[in-house]
Parts: structure tokens; C-alpha cells; sequence
């Protein structure tokens, strides 16, 4: 059965290896990208190899909260639902930590932007739908009120929190949608692929990104996945496994999505 599925920051990376894995078994891929020409650029390549058919893209800066709100209003307005929403779009270093609203540009892409494109599409999932937010193995304590200011701390430690706090979020948006709800899965694809953002946070080349993608595949598509909603799994042991202690600490996770709601409000 042929499945829409948004993936966001897929101009390249193990967004780009998803969504080309995706479509060669026929999907229809909704792309996403910050920079226009690239997205286009992309658009372009897969289409020759797949079809204009089942491709859409759309342009959106993640780092900007009125982008977000496009974003999700364009795919609204374009297809009537959504079998699966990966959030996969992320950055570590990045050239100016202010974002345009005030916020920290980091934890904006990490954590808010995805946590707010993930609650605008809502309507257009169902309890058939899978949110599959991309974690990492790095991990740290965070205090919600680093939210709402810029950062001074290094990139890694910026980068371990916001992707704490999405790990979180997706806990407890699993727990407030029920059964009835989409599946919200955490997965780390893998640590020290051979993405841009590895190459450039750590200086190593990195391993093959399609072990990146398989993994991401599979959480949106197989069985195994399917009564997934709520927990996390890590592709470094190759299973679900228990986060960072605080990713299913109740309260923490409740304060926390607090702080994101009045953040996006």
C-alpha cells in the first residue's frame, strides 16, 4: 500500500538515503529542505530516478517559528493525510545560535520546531499514522527553562539536551494521544554515521548512512514498529532500550512539555 510520508531536512544526509529508500519501494515522499535551490536541486535528482509522481517538496526554515507554521499549512492544504511524519531535520554547529524569534537556533531545530510541526499536522494523522522523531545516543539533563533563552554552553552539550528533550516530548505526546493516537517512536539511527553534520561536529568521515535509513524504513513501515508509541530505540544495540533516566521521568517530562507548549502558543 502506497503511504505519504513527510521527511524533514531531506535535501541530504540520512534524510536524503530515507527518502530515496522510500520512494524506491514505490511511497509517495513529501521533501523538505532550508535552501530553495538545493530543495529543487534534489527534487530534481529523485524524480529522474523515480518519477515526479510521488515527490513534493517544500522550503521552510526550521529555525523560525512562522516557517514551521508555512510548512505545516502548505502540506495541509495539499494532501489530506499523513501515514508517516519523520522528523529528521537537525543541526549541531550552526553559524548563528540566536534564532529569529529570540530562542536558541539549536534547541529551535531540535526540539521546538519538530515538537510544533509534529502538533499543527495532527489532523492529518490518525491512529494508523507514525511520528518517527530521530534522537541520538547523546543524551543530557536539560532544565526547561534553557528553552527560552540562547545557550552559552559547547554545541555537543546543546545538541545531547535538545535531543533529550525531543526523546521526552515524544513520550509524553504518545502517553497524551493513547491508543487511539498516532504511533510517536524515538530512534537514534546510529551513532557517527557519515553525515554532513558528523563530519563537521566531529571531523570523521562517519559510517554508511544507509544504516541510517534502513532503520528509519523500518520505523515507519514494519510491524515491530507497530505497537512502538512511546519508547525509544537505539540502533547502536540494533533495539528498544531505556533512554537517559530523565526521558521517562513523569514529572520532568510534563514540565517540560509545558514550557514547549507556551513556547509555540
Amino acid at each position: 500500500m502506497n503511504k505519504t510520508i513527510l521527511i524533514t531536512g531531506s535535501t541530504d544526509g540520512i534524510g536524503f538515503a530515507t527518502a530515496a529508500s522510500l520512494l524506491k519501494l514505490g511511497h509517495t515522499v513529501i521533501l523538505h529542505g532550508r535552501n530553495e535551490q538545493k530543495l529543487a536541486k534534489v527534487k530534481e535528482q529523485l524524480s529522474s530516478l523515480y518519477g515526479v509522481e510521488n515527490i513534493f517538496a517544500y522550503q521552510a526554515d526550521l529555525s523560525v517559528l512562522s516557517d514551521v507554521k508555512k510548512l505545516a499549512a502548505e502540506v495541509q492544504a495539499n494532501h489530506p493525510k499523513l501515514d508517516v511524519l519523520i522528523n529528521n531535520a537537525g543541526v549541531f554547529i550552526v553559524p548563528d545560535s540566536i534564532s529569529e524569534d529570540g530562542l536558541d537556533t539549536r534547541f529551535m531545530v531540535n526540539t521546538i520546531a519538530p515538537f510544533l510541526l509534529t502538533t499543527l499536522l495532527m489532523p492529518l494523522l490518525d491512529k494508523d499514522s507514525r511520528v518517527v522523531n530521530l534522537s541520538s545516543a547523546a543524551q543530557a539533563p536539560m532544565r526547561p527553562e534553557e528553552l527560552l533563552k540562547t545557550s552559552l554552553l559547547s554545541d555537543s552539550e546543546v545538541y545531547a539536551k535538545s535531543k533529550l528533550a525531543l526523546t521526552m516530548w515524544s513520550r509524553q505526546m504518545a502517553l497524551t494521544l493513547g491508543n487511539e493516537g498516532s504511533i510517536v517512536v524515538a530512534v537514534n539511527p546510529k551513532s557517527f554515521l557519515g553525515s554532513k553534520m558528523v563530519e563537521q561536529a566531529y571531523g570523521v568521515q562517519g559510517s554508511d548512512l544507509q544504516m541510517g535509513a534502513d532503520i528509519l524504513v523500518r520505523a515507519a513501515l514494519s510491524d515491530e514498529f507497530s505497537y512502538a508509541t512511546g519508547l525509544y530505540f537505539d540502533n547502536d544495540i540494533g533495539q528498544f532500550t531505556s533512554p537517559h533516566p530523565d526521558g521517562v521521568d513523569e514529572k520532568k517530562i510534563m514540565q517540560l512539555t509545558q514550557t514547549l507548549e507556551t513556547i509555540v502558543a
